[in-house]
């Protein structure tokens, strides 16, 4: 017996020590990861020093700082102003915000051999000499696609993504890689590597995720245009939380080869539910340019699979008057009373200007949450999202979501029973994060891909009854307290219902989070008054002052009509 408890207290030990040498291990390879961070910032910020001492005054680059996309693209195209000063006028504002936001991944130094190279360019391309700034996994050769994970911090890319191609050929000049939460399936910004990013407009806040990098950098100045990806609202929610406008295309319209999901190609990963690039900026102008800039010859010759589909200018200029369905709620997880307010308001508006408004209310959303969109990423029970944290630190805003996944099978089939007394709509709440149905067969996942087809048929046809051209509804908002989006994953309906029908979707500010909004926020109890709505209500409190969103919607392939509206709605909200 002594011998037996011996090596029993000795396997034990070894284990102990096994496990604390992996973890020393993972914390040697973050901190080299921050270490280079550091390195490359220290290096940009003497670049811009140089360069400041040189030439540009502090005027001037307030100047800069001041012109929309649309303005300073015209200054540099007739030489007016010089690439290289607008390039260290942002690369010096980048790194002031990143300072306060912690918003940026990595600085790509290989900016100045790209603006040498639009120099020599014999064409001045539509996005000549801008700045712009992409989302830590777009492929950028040489540099790492981490989506905030220890094991994507050995393998540098060896090809830029075709985005990135084709904005360099478009003259653009890709100058800062920016932050993401762990993994990217979180609508916070966070990760155990490079930290939390912040809002700029209040730093208890979150810029929203996954692409909150790119919110933060764009809202704080830093950046004039950036690319986002979206698969359940990534664009749209930093954009709402952020004060942006920020457009997730028809998945297919740009092109996503050679962007990284999870250290794998996006384009090599077959799901119903797609990844898409998209445009985040100041205005909609910016958005359209990008846009137009993007659906060029070259994005067509460089991914075949992209339909060659030219920006439609005719259709984006038209005045003629939209018939716009709207609705304030989707009928599955009540948002602030400021939201659903700017969609009235905003409706309103539009039917002021000659525009006919028509009720709208999209079919069955919680069928849509419960056994489309979440049994889509949890078809395996999370298994396969678990795998990616092996040998990994999951970020505390992860953690909630990573336990549910590692509840048993049985365990979560007995957790359903023991609910099903509840209340209903508790139950579903539950079933979203505990108890996910999954996939046990390759026939079931068949089944699963036709519902979402026939579902998509369903809508279309509700929305051709109705002879709409444009949708607007309400989108996630305002800006949550840091921590809270990994505890209401449930609440992103108001997005993912468009990834779902792979619908092109867009979200512009149009007002403030008012004194009154947030009296009235004392009142919210969403559907009953449970946890998950108490929650939401913890999560937006203390508003005052952030940017409140609504969300425009087009058929697919009809970007520059979803983006038309965007801009109708961009002006009369400015005018009021």
């Amino acid at each position: 017996p002594s011998a037996a408890l011996t090596l029993l207290c000795g396997s034990a030990a070894a284990v102990v020590v096994w496990k604390w040498l992996g973890k020393r291990q993972i914390q040697k390879k973050m901190e080299e990861a921050r270490r280079t961070r550091d390195e490359g910032v220290k290096k940009m910020a003497k670049a811009v020093q140089q360069f400041r001492e040189q030439q540009v005054s502090s005027v001037q680059k307030d100047a800069i700082l001041s012109l929309p996309l649309l303005e300073l693209t015209g200054r540099l195209q007739e030489g007016s102003l010089s690439p290289k000063t607008v390039l260290y006028t942002y690369l010096e504002k980048a790194l002031e915000v990143t300072q306060q936001t912690n918003c940026l991944r990595h600085f790509i130094p290989e900016c100045e051999e790209q603006l040498q190279e639009i120099q020599r360019q014999r064409e001045k391309g539509l996005l000549y000499g801008i700045p712009v700034s992409i989302k830590d996994h777009i492929g950028h050769k040489g540099h790492l696609s981490t989506c905030g994970l220890v094991q994507c911090l050995g393998t540098l890319v060896q090809e830029d993504s075709v985005l990135v191609k084709v904005l360099k050929r478009q003259g653009a000049i890709p100058f800062a890689m920016t932050n993401v939460p762990q993994s990217l399936f979180n609508y916070d910004c966070s990760n155990p590597i490079f930290g939390q990013t912040l809002n700029p407009f209040n730093h208890q806040k979150s810029p929203g995720g996954s692409s909150g990098g790119e919110g933060a950098l764009i809202a704080g100045g830093g950046s004039i245009l950036g690319i986002g990806s979206d698969i359940g609202g990534s664009i749209r929610l930093p954009s709402s939380f952020c004060g942006l406008c920020g457009l997730k295309p028809t998945a297919e319209r740009l092109s996503v080869w050679h962007t990284h999901l999870l250290n794998v190609d996006v384009c090599s990963r077959p799901t119903p539910v797609p990844c898409t690039l998209g445009p985040m900026a100041r205005d909609v102008d910016s958005l359209a340019l990008c846009m137009k800039a993007l659906l060029c010859q070259d994005m067509f010759q460089l991914d075949p699979t992209v339909p060659p589909i030219p920006f439609n200018e005719e259709v984006y200029s038209s005045s003629a008057p939209l018939r716009v369905g709207y609705y304030d709620t989707d009928g599955y997880f009540p948002l602030p009373p400021c939201m659903r307010r700017v969609v009235w308001e905003t409706r309103g508006a539009l039917q002021a200007a000659g525009h006919q408004l028509v009720p709208f209310s999209p079919p069955r959303i919680h069928y849509v949450m419960t056994e489309l969109f979440l049994k889509t990423f949890f078809a395996d029970g999370g298994r396969a999202w678990l795998d990616v944290f092996t040998g990994d630190i999951v970020d505390p805003s992860l953690k909630s979501q990573v336990n549910c996944c590692k509840i048993p099978s049985l365990g979560k089939k007995l957790l359903a029973l023991i609910l099903k007394p509840l209340q209903f709509l508790l139950l579903l709440k539950l079933k979203n994060v505990a108890t996910i149905s999954t996939c046990r067969s390759v026939k079931e996942m068949w089944n699963h891909h036709h519902q979402i087809e026939a579902y998509r048929t369903e809508f279309i046809a509700r929305w051709r009854e109705l002879r709409l051209d444009v949708v607007l509804c309400p989108v996630l908002g305002p800006a949550f307290t840091t921590g809270y989006p990994g505890k209401l994953l449930t609440a992103i309906s108001s997005t993912m219902l468009y990834n779902v029908l792979n619908f092109p979707a867009g979200v512009v500010p149009v007002s403030m989070v008012t004194e009154a909004d947030e009296e009235e926020l004392k009142l919210y109890q969403g559907w009953c008054d449970d946890p998950w709505d108490r929650t939401l209500k913890q999560a937006v409190a203390g508003a005052v002052g952030l940017p409140v969103a609504v969300q425009c919607v087009a058929l697919p392939w009809r970007e520059e009509l979803c983006l038309r509206l965007m801009k109708e709605v961009e002006t009369l909200s400015r005018e009021k």
